[in-house]
């Protein structure tokens, strides 16, 4: 059963392509209302399970629960309503920014209010007036804000992030990071963040998780990635493990 208060909880979920086990028996909660940051070696299946969590794929076994509902119970789009996903590269269509912000909508035969692109826009810290400028125009910082506000347009509870730094440069990082800490904290969104960078972890996670081999090795606390129980994540936070 799920627990209220979780807003994902995965039991015993295995899933496997072109003869690999990507993910082997995760079980675990995460939180609703809170920040927390997914880290590990490179191949640890963090991304994967991402994508089961938006239903862009189906585990093999075991369950996963979308705020105590089982996910294969919602419609993709009420799903997607929910859970939303933002990526390491911020793909845009070309054109304008509102374009851009406004295709979740128009995949939906909808349209985007005026007053809405714009609230949107101030949310992530970009101008009202950049609704007309053409994507190619902004800055990688820009971009990536523009990714995050569209991820916002159907308003999810639940919002994934997959390495969405990790190519910015030093000033538009602390603001994305900024960014996502004033929406958890105004809008109580849940946050799940994958990143490769452990002092992001510590300071913009409330919870962590570490994976390696497709398997959950040691959760809490953030704070824990300072005195790792694990062996393997002690080898992995020193930086013997990449």
């Amino acid at each position: 059963m799920t627990v209220a208060g979780d807003a994902i909880r995965f039991e015993h979920v295995d899933y496997s392509t072109n003869g690999l086990h990507i993910l082997k028996n995760v079980t675990g909660a995460i939180s609703e209302g809170k920040i927390t940051t997914l880290v590990g070696p490179s191949g640890a299946g963090k991304t994967t399970l991402f994508k089961l969590c938006n239903g862009l794929q189906s585990p093999d076994s075991g369950e996963i629960f979308i705020k105590d509902k089982p996910i294969g119970s919602y419609e993709p789009v009420e799903l997607r309503r929910n859970v939303g996903m933002a990526l390491q590269k911020a793909t845009m269509i070309s054109g304008s920014v509102r374009k851009n912000l406004e295709l979740p909508l128009t995949l939906q035969g909808k349209e985007l209010a005026e007053d809405s692109a714009r609230e949107l826009l101030k949310m992530v810290g970009l101008d009202k007036t950049d609704l007309q400028k053409k994507t190619k125009d902004l800055s990688g910082g820009q971009q990536q804000k523009l990714s995050i506000a569209r991820t916002l347009v159907n308003q999810p509870d639940i919002l994934l992030l997959d390495e969405i730094t990790s190519s910015l440069d030093s000033v538009s990082r602390q603001d994305i990071e900024e960014l996502i800490v004033n929406m958890n904290e105004q809008y109580g969104t849940t946050i799940v963040w994958i990143t490769h960078n452990l002092q992001q972890a510590l300071s913009i996670g409330d919870d962590t998780w570490v994976m390696m081999d497709g398997e959950v090795v040691e959760t809490g606390e953030s704070s824990f990635l300072r005195n790792p129980q694990n062996d393997r994540v002690k080898q992995f936070v020193r930086g013997e493990i990449e």
